[in-house]
């Protein structure tokens, strides 16, 4: 019988020792030289894709608040038109600068009438730079004021051919980074109240070509003109690809 109870024992001793040598193994982690390396790995890949990735939801922001001012913009087109029962922009009444102030107070939310005083709707024009850095770009027109959406923009009317309004509209505002082609964009109405970019010789409305040869020559240079981020954009199919 003691030596039954003491193979029993034993058993046990064993048993206890093994299952506390699995927990022991168990136990076992990182090294604090293992923890630093991960770390600085993370590190590593974070510097050199956090910035990309911030780059692309910036822009992808920008064209998320164009889109929904031309959507905004578009339904109050077709809307004045039908109010007054007109074909086409021209015979609703769409000839005039103060027209145009009339038809954003009546169809937008503004919050904000600056009248023709540019602050603090929008910035000075030397606030504002281009996308190769360049300063100083015009942004005057008319009117000025901010709708509810939180763009501002200045407007008068531009009856050349089928174009019948320009509109410069910052889409958040005198907030950052107020680049044009970034948050700042050069907008054209045209008689059928389609929306598009600086109109061809004589007033005409552009295609494909004349959007790119626009940004190549204003969006993307260091003159003086600023047009062409607008056509880019709807080339692309509304990404910011530049």
């Amino acid at each position: 019988m003691i030596k039954f109870l003491k193979t029993i024992c034993n058993r046990n001793m064993f048993l206890n020792n093994s299952l506390s040598s699995r927990l022991n193994k168990l136990r076992l982690g990182f090294t604090l030289a293992e923890v630093l390396v991960t770390l600085g790995i993370i590190g590593v890949v974070s510097a050199m894709t956090v910035p990309t990735l911030m780059q692309n939801y910036q822009r992808k922001s920008y064209v998320t608040q164009l889109h929904k001012f031309y959507n905004e913009l578009s339904q109050a087109l077709v809307q004045y038109q039908t109010d007054r029962n007109a074909l086409n922009l021209r015979e609703a009444g769409f000839t005039s600068s103060d027209a145009l102030r009339s038809f954003f107070k009546s169809y937008f939310k503004v919050v904000n009438d600056c009248g023709e005083e540019i602050e603090p709707c929008l910035l000075p024009s030397h606030e504002y730079k281009k996308l190769s850095g360049a300063g100083g770009i015009g942004v005057e027109r008319t009117y000025y004021l901010t709708i509810a959406s939180g763009a501002s923009m200045t407007f008068s009317s531009t009856l050349i051919g089928d174009c019948v309004a320009s509109i410069y509209v910052d889409v958040n505002g005198t907030q950052g980074p107020n680049i044009a082609g970034r948050d700042l964009f050069a907008i054209y109405v045209y008689n059928d109240g389609s929306i598009d970019d600086t109109p061809g010789t004589g007033g005409v409305k552009p295609d494909k070509d004349m959007r790119d040869t626009a940004f190549t020559n204003n969006c993307s240079s260091d003159n003086a003109y600023w047009s062409g981020c607008f056509g880019k954009i709807l080339n692309d199919n509304w990404e910011m690809t530049y």
